[in-house]
């Protein structure tokens, strides 16, 4: 298989900066600013919505049983607080067109 060449955050930083002809540092502010509200958002209402993108919701998982797989003893797994980020419809599609029936 050939090798896919992944985008370093540099690089999304650049086209960002090019795209809205801004320079680089203001595009990384931007950015950072973006990633403060949200989680700033997500902390405080329990949901941040990003257009276009999805929506980060922060979810109560119950506590459950689990196996170890090394073992396969059964152990208890704690309830914890967990953030999911559910995609936008319009991404998913244009990412992976649905199915034509």
């Amino acid at each position: 298989m050939a090798e896919v060449k992944k985008l370093t955050q540099t690089q999304v930083l650049k086209e960002l900066a090019a795209a809205c002809e801004i320079t680089n540092k203001q595009a990384k502010a931007v950015v950072e600013k973006l990633v403060e509200l949200a989680i700033r958002e997500t902390k405080k209402n329990g949901l941040f919505i990003l257009p276009g993108i999805g929506r980060l919701k922060k979810v109560e998982r119950k506590a459950r049983t689990g196996r170890n797989p090394a073992t396969g003893a059964t152990i208890k797994i704690p309830a914890k607080k967990v953030v999911k980020l559910t995609l936008a419809k319009s991404l998913k599609d244009a990412i992976v067109p649905p199915k034509k029936k």
